[in-house]
Parts: C-alpha cells; structure tokens; sequence
C-alpha cells in the first residue's frame, strides 16, 4: 500500500502544480494521471465510433471511462491535500448532468407516447396520400426541422423528423441516412438562432454575452448552413413516391391533446426560465405531469371502451387504480432511448474530469492567445463534432476571452452548426443514431461529411457578411 501511495503521488506530479490559492485551473495535463485520463477518453470515443463494427453500445465506453477518470480525479486532488475539492467538481458536473437527463426524458416520453397514439403514422399516411415524393419529404422533414428546433430544442426536433423519416423512408436506407443527416443538420442550424434551440445558446444568453434579440441576426448564417448540404444531397435522392398504405391510418383517442400538451410543456419550460428564472428542467417535469393525469384520463376512457367491448386491442398495462388494458404512462417512460441518456452522462462525465487536470482550459487558452479569435471560434464548432459542444462552449465563457461582439455571435454559431459535422457531435445525431439504429450510423454520415463542411464554411462567410457592423 505504501509503494502504490509512492506511485501515485509521483504520477501526480505535485511540484510542478500551481495553486493560485485556488482561483485558477490547475495544470495537471502533463501528469501521469492527467494524460493516462486522456487516453482513457480518446479510447472509449474510438470505441464509440466503430459502434456499427464492433456492435457494441455507446454508453458503455464512456460510462466505463467516466468512473475512472473520476477515480483519477479524486486520487489527484486527494494527493495534493484537497479532498473536497474533486466531490464539489464531480457534483456540479452531475447537476449539469441531471438538468438535460429530465429534459431530454421528458421530451423522448412525450415522443413515445405520440408514436403509440399514432401520430407519426398518420403523418406518414398524409405525406403518401398527397403524393409527395422522397425528395419532397426530404425538403418538408428538413424545413420542419429548421423551424421547429428554435421553439423546441433541436434533439426533440430531430427525433419527431426522425420518427417521421423512418415511417416514411422504410427499407429505403439510402434515402433515410440522407434525410437523417438533413434533419440533424437542419435541427442544428434551426437552434443555434434562438436562446432556446441548444444548450450552448442557452448558456451564451444566460451569460449575458448575447441578448434575446441578437440570436436571430444569425438566422440567414444558420438558414445557409441547413441550405446548402440540403442541396447538394437533393440530387443524390430519387424522385420515387413511397409505397401507398392498405387504408388510411387513424389517430388513436386523445393524440391531439397530447400535441398540445407538448407544445404547453415547452412553453412551460421557456417559461420557468424566463420568467421564474428557474431551469427549464423543472418546466419540463411539470410538463411531465401534465401528461400524467391524461394518460389517466385516457387509460379510464380506454377501459370503459374495453369493457364494452373485449375484442377491441389495447395495450396491456400494470394495474393503476381501475387496472386493466390501455394508455400507460410508465411504458413510455420506459421507452426511452436510455442508450443515448447514458451516453450523455458518460460524455459530461468525462469531459468535466477532464476539464478538472486543465485539458479545457488549455485548450482555449491555446486557441484564443495563440491562433486568435476568428480561427479559435472556427475550430470551436469542429471541436464541437468530436467533444460534446456543451463543456466546450462552457470553457470558453468561464475564459472569457476578449473579442468582438461579432465574435462572439460566431461562436454561437459555430458551436451549434458544427456538430453536424460528425454523428457524435450533437445530441440531434446522436438521437437519431438510437432511433435509426443499424441505418443512421457514424461511417454513413461521414460520407456526407464534405458536404455538411461546405455548409459550415458558407455560414461563416454569410455571418462575416450581413453582420459585419457588430464586429467594430
């Protein structure tokens, strides 16, 4: 036990630390365990990325390589004589963790239970009924997707386009990892003009770095980004109209007052923040309970009917209160893509235990003193589609660099469009990974990737151009 003390302390590499009586992040990203932390994470992303190979879920990695880096964590701080200070570090992170866990569990449950009422199906029986073509859904998915994320949020988003393109698209893989890709990049580009649409622009504005009314000078930028990858994708889409349905499918009882009950929550949740100055989070969970006591209502109606007449099928549920078939709101709940939750948890994890050794801090140092503002808030959004663009957007407000306010409207940007570079760079993709499983994959968007770039470059060239005055 002594010697392995003896090792760790010189892992740690103590007298080589600067305190600063606290007020700065250590850099411990030359030391032993700082960099065996960063290994552990770059492995578990491989792992991650080879998912459709190795057939093997993506939350697990990362889940693995969170505790550990955590272990890491609080063995470095315990060493240099500040116990403490590693459970306050890891407490804010599962707070932070916690927050979009009850967001995107409520919204996925509100999706769950609009899928089982039908909505979806219905959509899709319009969509066939009015003879649209693949390349008409794949324009009406994306514009959905642009115009809906700013009111929701763009991971909510992309799995109601998702949903939809699935029932769509059908054994037509090539048109749905197309139509997936636009609608994450559509939901993406959507959110990142509105306080409202991402996590980082939620942040920005919460810092006070951007007002309410500035998002939206970045609503041409975002709307190229979405434009032009849409484009170059049209062409590779047939013009073919998907196979007709039997019969006409009808929404089941109530699926319109869960709509609206959807659309309360997120009114809700915008609500608890601007007005009550509370998470939205808390809003979310009301919302939860809004569609509690329905889906009472429903399962009643639901079981009166079956009642009458015992042939009708009903989904089967657990007893609560009369008991018997119908709407249950613990199925949906338990519906939810809990591979993507935990996966969200393994990445917050890991890259807070990260941010602990400094790895955060230098990074933005490096890119702001060093390559300047511009290039830094370029390579943010491309850092943004490899590490969760939540904890990079964070680094750089708890930085603060000096720039414009152009700059920082660009960081927005980048921030929010540049996940869909990649898969893995954005909730959106990640989502729509759990919901097209096997289809939607990691290796299938990268074949598009060049395309999504050029996307990416064209917005910044449009934000240079049309806001050019708030860079004075």
């Amino acid at each position: 036990m002594k010697t392995l003390l003896t090792l760790l302390l010189s892992l740690t590499a103590l007298p080589a630390l600067a305190n600063d009586g606290g007020a700065s992040v250590r850099d411990l990203t030359g030391t032993g365990l700082g960099i065996l932390a960063l290994v552990l994470f770059v492995g578990a992303y491989a792992l991650v990325i080879m998912e459709e190979k190795l057939h093997l879920r993506k939350s697990k990695p990362v889940l693995l390589a969170a505790g550990v880096i955590w272990v890491l964590v609080a063995i470095t701080f315990k060493a240099l004589g500040e116990p403490d200070a590693a459970h306050d570090a890891i407490v804010h992170n599962l707070v932070e963790y916690g927050e979009l866990f009850l967001f995107l569990l409520v919204a996925m449950t509100y999706i769950n239970a609009m899928d089982e009422r039908n909505i979806f199906q219905a959509l899709r029986s319009w969509l066939v009924s009015r003879g649209f073509s693949l390349r008409i859904i794949f324009w009406l998915t994306g514009l959905l997707a642009f115009f809906i994320s700013p009111i929701a949020d763009n991971l909510t988003t992309a799995l109601l386009m998702g949903a939809v393109v699935m029932a769509v698209g059908g054994s037509n893989q090539r048109f749905v990892v197309m139509a997936c890709i636009n609608v994450v990049v559509g939901a993406n580009a959507g959110g990142a003009f509105s306080p409202f649409g991402d996590i980082t622009t939620l942040m920005v504005w919460q810092k006070g770095m951007v007002s309410f009314g500035e998002f939206f000078a970045l609503f041409l930028p975002s709307l190229v980004n979405w434009l032009v990858p849409a484009f170059i994708m049209n062409f590779l889409i047939s013009r073919e109209k998907p196979q007709a349905l039997d019969e006409a499918v009808v929404m089941k009882f109530g699926a319109k007052r869960i709509m609206l009950l959807f659309l309360l929550t997120i009114v809700t949740a915008v609500s608890f923040h601007n007005f009550l100055h509370l998470p939205p989070a808390a809003g979310m969970m009301l919302g939860l309970g809004y569609l509690g006591f329905f889906s009472y209502y429903v399962k009643l109606r639901e079981h009166a009917a079956h009642m009458a007449d015992p042939a009708l099928h009903l989904e089967p549920v657990e007893n609560e209160g009369h008991g018997g078939p119908g709407f249950d709101l613990f199925r949906k709940i338990a519906r939810a893509e809990w591979d993507t939750l935990l996966f969200f948890y393994g990445v917050i994890m890991c890259v807070g235990g990260l941010s602990q050794f400094g790895y955060l801090a230098m990074a933005s140092q490096f890119l702001y003193n060093d390559l300047g503002a511009f290039n830094a808030n370029v390579m943010i959004g491309i850092l943004s589609a490899i590490v969760d663009n939540i904890p990079v957007m964070f680094a750089v407000l708890t930085m603060e660099p000096h720039m414009s306010h152009g700059h920082w409207l660009l960081v927005t940007l980048t921030a929010g469009v540049g996940g869909s570079l990649l898969s893995i760079g954005s909730a959106a993709g990640v989502g729509l990974m759990g919901t097209a499983r096997g289809i939607y994959t990691f290796g299938r968007h990268l074949v598009y990737t060049p395309a999504v770039a050029l996307g990416y470059a064209a917005s910044i060239a449009v934000h240079m151009l049309v806001n050019a005055k708030y860079f004075h």
